[in-house]
């Protein structure tokens, strides 16, 4: 029989093992997440000097752009799950052959979408609403930057097998690189060369292919390490395809609803636009804080059931889910106290401070809420449970639609706006809950 002491501590033991686990997960996976958004960060502070209609141009084309690349971001879930399965089941070969499949995929959607956007882009320009001095700026910004979508793509497919493979810091590292060499290509460019506007789609093509032969670099040597092969096979890309279309619907329900949100913000006004643009910059930053758990759910789940390791999978869920929910509240509470100093520096004009004000209120009572929909997100998606979470927000957008659009009907404020975005949360967490409750996301084994 066991010791007292010693059936104390193991279960102790356990938590701190899971704890700095998911720590070092998740800590390179945030400053990967953030290091993204500085691409278009950087590209706008350099045009923006170029003038106005430039600055309009970009913001135009790099919105469709990230729309683009954020549709597909499933080649980094589908395969992030079915690496860390065969990793798991200990054949790192079979891994990486998986993730090999996911990499060609991502070529073969990234080769269609420059098909579609090269000859359409005058027609995207126009029905994204450039003005008539922006849209030229904003066609030559395209045509020239979606030369860098299957590079992208491929970072993607690329990020989603290293984090199957339990490793974040690397895609930090390619992240941070980058970034500057994003930023130095570009002032060369645009300033140095005299090549506008186009000489920052230039620098951004460069990187991003630099960054992709990065990944590439690192994944063919274990490919050679453990004798995967990387030739195309049809029937894995088909099996990747097939995995990510949930993920998809998933992705596109999510876009749906933070787009019908734009839209009805807009009713309300230029005030409560404005201020609703800020509010969902802040709620997309913090969203990084917590996606950075869900990516070590979805390394760590997947590994788990791979090794059929069902109570560790329960147990590392648990103590996730109190990570998701310790980091909401404390974002909940930072929201509620920094509210009267982040508004200023975003704008000077009262009525946008006043609009965004109570509806702050808002985020930062949905963040608890947010930690754990995000927790049971990135778990199931771990499993492999992509069809019940396509079917899930399928029934959040149902439910979240009708709520958003009643909102100027009946006179209701950005405030409202905004309990209708914690509504579509809570609906999220109800149908996570139930599943993860359900048990029904354990299949274990190399593949589902």
């Amino acid at each position: 029989m066991m010791p007292m002491t010693q059936a104390s501590t193991a279960p102790r033991t356990a938590r701190h093992r899971h704890d700095r686990e998911i720590v070092a997960l998740a800590v390179p996976a945030f400053g990967a997440l953030v290091a993204e958004p500085l691409f278009v960060l950087a590209d706008s502070a350099i045009v923006g000097h170029l003038g106005t209609a430039q600055l309009a141009g970009l913001g135009v084309a790099s919105a469709l752009l990230m729309t683009a690349v954020g549709v597909f971001v499933f080649l980094a879930y589908a395969t992030t799950a079915a690496v860390a399965r065969r990793v798991g089941a200990g054949d790192p070969r079979a891994a990486i052959r998986q993730g090999m499949d996911g990499i060609w995929l991502a070529l073969l959607i990234g080769v269609a979408v420059i098909a579609v956007a090269l000859p359409t882009a005058p027609s995207l320009m126009e029905w994204f609403g450039a003005s008539g001095s922006a849209a030229p700026y904003a066609t030559t910004y395209l045509r020239i930057s979606v030369l860098g979508i299957p590079a992208m793509l491929v970072v993607l497919a690329a990020t989603g097998i290293l984090r199957g493979l339990q490793d974040t810091r690397t895609p930090l590292y390619v992240a941070v690189g980058g970034f500057a060499a994003n930023a130095a290509l570009n002032i060369v460019l645009v300033y140095g060369v005299g090549l506008g506007i186009a000489g920052s789609a230039w620098g951004t093509v460069i990187a991003q292919c630099g960054m992709a032969a990065v990944y590439l670099h690192v994944v063919l040597r274990g490919a050679r390490k453990h004798g995967a092969s990387l030739r195309p096979d049809a029937a894995g890309i088909r099996a990747c395809a097939q995995a990510g279309t949930p993920l998809l619907v998933r992705t596109l329900s999510l876009r749906a609803i933070l787009l019908i949100a734009t839209a009805v913000a807009a009713r309300l006004g230029d005030a409560d636009m404005a201020a609703h643009q800020i509010i969902l910059s802040l709620w997309s930053l913090l969203a990084f804080a917590l996606d950075a758990i869900a990516i070590a759910g979805q390394a760590i789940i997947g590994r788990h059931l791979g090794a059929d390791d069902v109570r560790g999978a329960r147990e590392a869920c648990r103590r996730m889910l109190r990570w998701g929910l310790v980091t909401g509240l404390v974002l909940g509470l930072l929201v509620m106290a920094a509210r009267p100093l982040f508004l200023p520096l975003f704008s000077g004009d009262p009525g946008v401070q006043d609009a965004a004000l109570p509806a702050l209120v808002m985020v930062a009572v949905s963040q608890p809420i947010c930690g754990i929909v995000f927790v049971l997100d990135g778990v199931l998606m771990g499993a492999g449970d992509g069809p019940y979470l396509a079917w899930a927000m399928l029934l959040t957008l149902a439910v979240f639609a009708p709520a958003a659009l009643l909102v100027p009907v009946l006179g209701g404020g950005l405030t409202a706006l905004w309990g209708a975005m914690t509504l579509m949360m809570a609906v999220r967490m109800l149908t996570l809950w139930l599943r993860s409750r359900s048990g029904r996301w354990i299949v274990t084994g190399a593949t589902r």
